[in-house]
């Protein structure tokens, strides 16, 4: 009896079997291969769909010689997810953190996206975001050919993180082996409905790919374009803090609430040109582009509470926090603000492979990747009156059982004849007289980097070596980030009504209390001339602008293992990476505002070298039983805005004194530092797996343990400010201290994973078709950058990551719930005037469930439909300060997100 693997949408980790059935439901059709052989005359049993996707994913983990988690799809327009963020959050160890609602960046082993290192087929990439960290939702997952994530580095990865190495592939067309072409389309929409006047809840995708191959099968080709069209709503709280009333209790010092309404449009291109003559010589080219569009509209009302002008009245506190009141006198601001943001990202890459003997061969890859950004960001106010002279509101109030401050208000916010454009707080009155009537700001981003790599390979026939690698990669990269800011003003300083062709109507506020605020266009007033735009004259604002370069020589040399240890055998590799660093930045040292300003521009660096050894050894104990040994020594460059040259400064003159310490001295500073190492770990890793039932499920357990050598952290260090203008005052010395990121102490980080893949047949014959997959994972880590200090929490770690999948496929139906949890975690956010900002981010449970049934036969053979709902228990995202659950910072909902569509394959 023979067993023929027909599936093609496969899921490779050590078993993650949500994203294969997100590949094999939503990808496209299961359709047989016609050349299968027919099974009633060799008697053959036909696996297909998940899996067969299964049982290929875990064969190719058993031979790989890291540890690794890896997501692949042979079938193309197989991988339906937003992004590959949502099917990597699946694998063991690995999760991610939401953005207004979706999966963004990644986190692997406790361990956030600072310390991830994204390629795409083996080349470091450019990233739109302001650092290194990729974000994940660029890149379409219908146009990638699988994931290869990293967990324990070879010596001749390139581009290794301290956490890993998520490398995203494309499909190659000749190994391929067949003409294929997939279409698909979806429609979308969301249950908490459009939540701003003038939004829309309804999305749309669809994707068509083409592979091919030609000439004899020398020449392969793949084409493919994803569009999607997706919107999302969320409707939020802020509390602006809680400091301490008169009787010692905490209460709400202010608050925002607000709903956003977002469009996200993403049109992705991707093409692969692969060429094989003959069996010595192999070249590829691959391109992809992707262009990223971001619209938010966001409606609110922020309310000046306990940190105001405004009288609380009466008061109930329970365990310290006061729970309900009443203030009066309170003149809230009205905001109409909207986001746009525009991404292009451009990657092409070049590789060339030649035998040159029995033995021989060499390799050559060239690269090119770059990213533009623009972003604006604009706020626009409203209210009763300017600079606190209209009629306030006098509010109650009531803490839920959320943490959510509940308002119940008096005025008609909804009124557009008694909410008028103007500066109900007075903000900004020092720029303009009056308050300012808003702010608008622009940002850009722009990120380029080339890469050259040359690599030899010998075969070796005796003792314990199998191979030799050796090679030589060199690459440069340049990052810019540009702001411009502006106050708005209304001429005159008038308080002015609307204006109708600008009216969108009213947003519905209700769930925080507030029946309704009016909305307008904000944007649409400012590129009009409605507003003068008053340059923002503060230093730090042209401290924000800076440039840094990195050139990078990396060589390396391995040596693959095929050997016995007695009647084990073993197999891995050992090596050794040399990483050759030199870094600069420039950018503006600001003082001062409007005639008091200052500055000087400066560029500063720095160059290091890095030895990095590793060895993976994997001993085969018994028939599918394997144990898996690494060692190595990993880093991950510093964040590239802690890279930054730019800085403000202040020159005391009360403190221009002799003999003073430097850090009670006339200057100080805070800014980014250009002399920043990396990052750097010694790691230990083990993991053991039993492979059972021919490849149809596995167990293991891994454990890891990170000796972090060093720790990068903010601090007040030296800095010379010779040559830094002090308004014509003979400075007492030039030394100083900036507040800025330093290399520390360390500390150790440690984990345990299991996972368990299984189909239930195995069990009893009537439960063939269910199946299920979960993994669990438990991080720890002791990090102190200084002695004396407590321990450090490290941004990304939860502590608990697990995530379960059930599921069921037999006759062409397909059904899976998934679930997957992380606990509370030290969270990047955006903060005060979109600075980085880190909160604890409270523990989360996403349930996502989908069903579909594919044509296997038929004149409609190759359709399969689905329908899918994602964040099905409406889990909210928050955040608190002090370890308090109770002091809500951030608290947002986002609804469930529905879709149906249908995919084709011939």
């Amino acid at each position: 009896m023979r067993t023929v693997f027909t599936g093609r949408a496969r899921l490779l980790s050590g078993a993650a079997i949500g994203a294969i059935m997100l590949s094999a439901i939503a990808g496209g059709a299961m359709a047989q291969d016609a050349a299968t052989t027919d099974a009633a005359q060799v008697d053959d049993i036909i696996v297909t769909g998940i899996r067969a996707g299964i049982e290929s994913s875990i064969r190719e983990k058993k031979n790989n010689t890291s540890i690794v988690e890896v997501i692949t799809a042979e079938d193309i327009g197989k991988l339906p997810d937003v992004s590959i963020a949502e099917s990597l959050a699946r694998l063991p160890g690995l999760t991610s953190q939401r953005l207004d609602g979706r999966s963004q960046v990644i986190s692997i082993r406790g361990l956030g996206p600072d310390f991830t290192t994204a390629l795409l087929n083996g080349r470091e990439q450019v990233t739109t975001g302001d650092n290194r960290g990729v974000e994940f939702d660029q890149y379409p997952s219908e146009l990638l050919g699988g994931v290869l994530v990293y967990k324990t580095p070879n010596s001749t990865l390139v581009g290794q993180g301290l956490a890993g190495t998520v490398d995203l592939q494309a499909v190659r067309p000749l190994e391929y082996g067949r003409q294929a072409i997939a279409l698909s389309a979806r429609y979308e929409w969301n249950d908490i409905g459009a939540l701003n006047a003038g939004s829309t809840d309804h999305g749309e995708r669809y994707t068509i790919s083409y592979i091919d191959q030609f000439a004899d099968d020398t020449i392969g080709v793949a084409l493919g374009y994803a569009h999607m069209g997706s919107p999302y709503q969320s409707e939020r709280y802020e509390g602006w803090g809680y400091p301490t009333n008169n009787n010692g209790d905490l209460i709400i010092g202010g608050e925002k609430v607000f709903v956003m309404s977002g469009d996200l449009q993403r049109d992705g291109y991707f093409g692969v040109f692969e060429w094989a003559p003959n069996e010595r010589f192999h070249t590829t080219l691959d391109a992809f582009y992707s262009e990223f569009d971001n619209t938010q509209m966001i409606s609110g009302i922020e309310f000046p509470l306990y940190w105001s002008g405004a009288q609380l009245t009466q008061a109930n506190a329970e365990n310290g926090l006061v729970t309900s009141g009443t203030f009066t006198g309170v003149n809230p601001v009205v905001r109409s603000d909207r986001n746009d943001r525009t991404s292009t990202l451009t990657s092409i890459g070049w590789n060339g492979r030649l035998e040159l003997g029995d033995d021989w061969s060499i390799e050559a890859d060239l690269s090119h990747s770059a990213v533009d950004r623009d972003e604006t960001v604009t706020e626009a106010y409203a209210g009763t009156g300017r600079n606190n002279l209209g009629p306030t509101d006098t509010i109650n109030f009531q803490v839920d059982g959320n943490g959510v401050t509940v308002l119940d208000t008096q005025l008609d916010y909804a009124d557009p004849n008694l909410i008028l454009l103007t500066s109900p707080q007075g903000w900004g009155g020092d720029v303009i007289p009056g308050g300012q009537d808003g702010y608008y700001k622009t940002f850009t981003v722009e990120d380029e980097l080339n890469a050259g790599r040359f690599t030899l390979r010998r075969e070796l026939h005796d003792g314990t070596f199998s191979r030799f690698t050796a090679g030589v990669s060199a690459s440069t990269r340049e990052k810019s980030y540009t702001a411009n800011e502006f106050f708005l003003g209304i001429p005159n300083g008038a308080s002015v009504k609307i204006p109708d062709a600008y009216y969108l109507g009213t947003t519905d506020l209700s769930y925080a209390g507030v029946p309704g605020v009016v909305t307008w266009d904000a944007l649409g007033l400012i590129n009009d001339g409605f507003y003068n735009l008053v340059r923002n004259p503060n230093g730090d604002v042209r401290a924000k602008d800076w440039v840094v370069k990195e050139d990078l020589l990396i060589s390396y040399v391995m040596l693959d293992i095929d050997a016995m240890a007695g009647s084990v055998p073993v197999t891995g590799n050992l090596g050794m990476q040399a990483q050759y660093a030199d870094q600069e930045s420039s950018g503006y040292q600001a003082s001062g505002t409007g005639a008091n300003y200052q500055s000087v521009y400066i560029t500063r660096g720095d160059n290091y070298l890095e030895i990095l050894p590793s060895a993976n050894l994997i001993f085969e104990l018994k028939d599918d039983l394997f144990l898996r040994t690494a060692l190595s020594r990993t880093l991950s460059r510093p964040r590239m805005d802690d890279m930054r040259a730019s800085r403000t400064y202040n020159f005391n003159i009360a403190n221009n004194v002799p003999g003073r310490p430097v850090d009670q001295g006339p200057w100080s500073a805070s800014g980014g530092n250009p002399e920043l190492r990396p990052w750097i770990a010694d790691v230990a890793d083990i993991s053991v797996e039993k492979y059972f039932a021919g490849n149809r499920g596995y167990v293991s357990a891994a454990a890891f343990y990170r000796y972090l050598e060093t720790f990068i952290y903010s601090a007040n260090i030296p800095f010379d400010f010779t040559g830094f203008p002090t308004g014509g005052v003979d400075p007492v010395t030039n030394q100083g201290v900036s507040y800025s990121p330093e290399n520390g102490n360390g500390g150790v980080m440690y984990g345990f994973e299991f996972a368990l893949s299984v189909p239930f047949d195995l069990f009893s014959e009537a439960l063939d078709g269910f199946g299920g997959y979960f993994s669990v994972s438990q991080n720890q880590s002791e990090i102190k950058t200084d002695p004396a200090a407590p321990p450090t929490a490290i941004p990304g770690l939860s502590e608990t990551v697990g995530n379960v999948t059930l599921y069921y496929e037999k006759n062409g139906f397909q059904a899976r719930t998934s679930v997957r949890y992380r606990s509370e975690f030290l969270g990047e956010v955006s903060g005060f005037a979109s600075s980085r900002t880190l909160r604890a981010v409270g523990a989360e449970t996403i349930v996502d469930a989908q069903i579909g049934y594919e044509f296997q036969s038929g004149p409609v053979e190759g359709l399969s439909i689905l329908a899918q709902v994602n964040n099905l228990t409406d889990e909210p995202f928050y955040t608190y300060n002090n370890g308090d659950e109770r002091q809500i910072v951030n608290y947002q909902n986002y609804g469930r997100t529905f879709l149906v569509g249908a995919s084709y394959r011939f």
